[in-house]
């Protein structure tokens, strides 16, 4: 009787933390689907009294959101890109080589994951307005070309795999560069996915560094797009910026479905 106690109050913990988690984002979907009358009427209800499907319409066209959506995925993608391309060659050398100064070097690296963009934009952008990047895309992607979380985590992988099989490349006499990218890189596969998934998520739903870098239109992302939905006409439109972070929220939700496979297996192996 005690285990099938202690098994029903672990699964109400659950099932209340979950609901804690998934509530907002349910509050969220139903609201954009609400006329402005019952955002705002007390007491609350929950599910709309009619589904106002034309609140998604009306934030689509309220601005120049295919813009901000492919803008969005530029950044998002370009970003991970230069950090895999800059993190498996820096992991991997980490991992495998012993060089004078690696242990002060990682040491570094490490510090950079304690340093909030908050902290250091402004030397950054000065930097970028000298090189006339201010207002492009590339002042939203050359900053976060490098990653210190992704090269800590694919160093942990690399520092696992065994040596004979390193050796056996290098008797087939493979180059370091096949080593990393046919060898090392597929045996991480995982945590790669997971990583992705990660740095995706953050730099899609970044507001702070895209507010501080466009000034127009056609650079700007989503999340600056969404800010700009919730004033209309003197007031807050909160059903259309929901909308918008519909918009949002909905290509994430899609590529975690996705992935979560990978991200259960990463974090299996690292605790092997």
């Amino acid at each position: 009787m005690g285990r099938i106690a202690l098994k029903t109050g672990e699964a109400v913990m659950l099932i209340a933390v979950s609901l804690i988690f998934v509530f907002p984002f349910i509050w969220m979907a139903l609201t954009a689907f609400k006329t402005l009358p019952e955002v705002y009427q007390f007491p609350p209800t929950l599910l709309p009294e009619s589904w106002q499907i034309q609140n998604i319409v009306k934030a689509w066209e309220s601005g120049p959101f295919p813009t901000y959506l492919l803008n969005s995925t530029l950044v998002a993608f370009g970003v991970l890109f230069l950090q895999i391309l800059t993190g498996v060659p820096a992991a991997y050398a980490f991992a495998r080589y012993k060089f004078r100064g690696r242990n002060l070097l990682f040491a570094l690296t490490l510090i950079a994951l304690m340093i909030p963009p908050q902290v250091i934009f402004l030397p950054i952008y000065v930097e970028m307005s000298n090189w006339g990047l201010v207002d492009t895309l590339w002042s939203l992607i050359l900053p976060y070309g490098a990653s210190a979380f992704g090269i800590f985590l694919l160093r942990q992988v690399f520092m696992q795999v065994p040596d004979e099989v390193i050796e056996a490349a290098r008797l087939d006499q493979a180059s370091e560069w096949k080593i990393m990218w046919r060898i090392m890189a597929p045996m991480a596969k995982h945590v790669l996915v997971t990583f992705g998934l990660f740095s995706f998520i953050y730099h899609w739903n970044d507001y702070f560094w895209p507010l501080i870098m466009t000034n127009s239109n056609e650079v700007r992302t989503l999340p600056i797009g969404i800010s700009m939905l919730k004033a209309s006409d003197g007031g807050s439109e909160w059903n259309i910026a929901m909308a918008g972070n519909m918009i949002l929220v909905v290509p994430i939700l899609l590529i975690f479905f996705f992935a979560q496979r990978h991200i259960i297996q990463a974090f299996t192996y690292q605790s092997k």
